[in-house]
Order: structure tokens, then sequence, then C-alpha cells
């Protein structure tokens, strides 16, 4: 089973914005992730979009891959709080407010999920005949 990471740091958004996104696609499968954020309004999906791009390609890189990207599913996608830049705003009668433009670290992980074998169908006892269907065949 493999797992592959992709981190993209300092990206321009807050980190609660960047994981209502990242609470879209966790636990999908990639192509439905994928699929989520193409058609999501929110500006950090394209960001987003990339990365997990990224954790997919990393996936296939890595050893032991078995070369199916549709097996792959995003089991962890979160945001964490990067450095904020500080502005100041000009505000009545020679004030300054203080402006706060934050950043996010967004991290997504890919799992492959394990290949299912069928079970073999446990075995039935065959019904007997009774002793009357005996005697009277």
């Amino acid at each position: 089973m493999v797992e592959a990471t992709a981190t993209s740091r300092s990206i321009r958004t807050s980190a609660q914005k960047a994981g209502l996104v990242l609470d879209l696609i966790r636990g999908k499968d990639v192509t439905q992730a994928l699929a989520t954020l193409k058609f999501s309004t929110k500006g950090v999906a394209r960001s987003i979009h990339t990365l997990l791009r990224s954790a997919m390609a990393n996936a296939q890189q890595a050893e032991g891959f078995g070369g199916d990207v549709e097996r792959l599913f995003v089991s962890a996608a979160y945001a964490d709080q990067g450095s904020s830049f500080k502005r100041v705003r000009p505000a009545p009668m020679g004030r300054a407010f203080r402006v706060v433009k934050r950043t996010a670290h967004l991290t997504v992980q890919v799992t492959e999920r394990p290949v299912r074998r069928r079970a073999p169908a446990p075995s039935r006892p065959r019904a007997r005949k009774s002793a009357g269907a005996e005697r009277n065949a």
C-alpha cells in the first residue's frame, strides 16, 4: 500500500478558507476529488487541484506502486496557518488600521486502496434426502 504526500507552502489564502475546500475532497477517490475541485467556485480550489495532481505523481513514482491511479484516494488533507503579512491602511483623523494578509500551508496525502480479493463462497452442506424419498424413487 503506497502513500504519497504533497505540500504547498505560503499559499495566499487563509487556512480556514482552504480547510473548507479540503473538507470536500477528504476520503474521496482522486478522480472524483479532481472533478469536485474543477467545478468548485472557491479561488483556492485551483491551488489544491495542482497540489492533488502533484501528490498523484508522487504516488506513481513511489516504489511498490500498483500502477492503477484509479485505486488512489485522498487519505488526508489539511491546511495549517502560515506566516502573515502585516500591512497598514490609512484611517480617518491621521490614524492607521492594521491589515493582516494571511497565508496557509496545504498538505494532501493520497493512499492506494488495497486490492479486494473475493472470498470464496462458504460451502453449504447438501440437504440429505429423507428416508421416504429414497423409497419412492
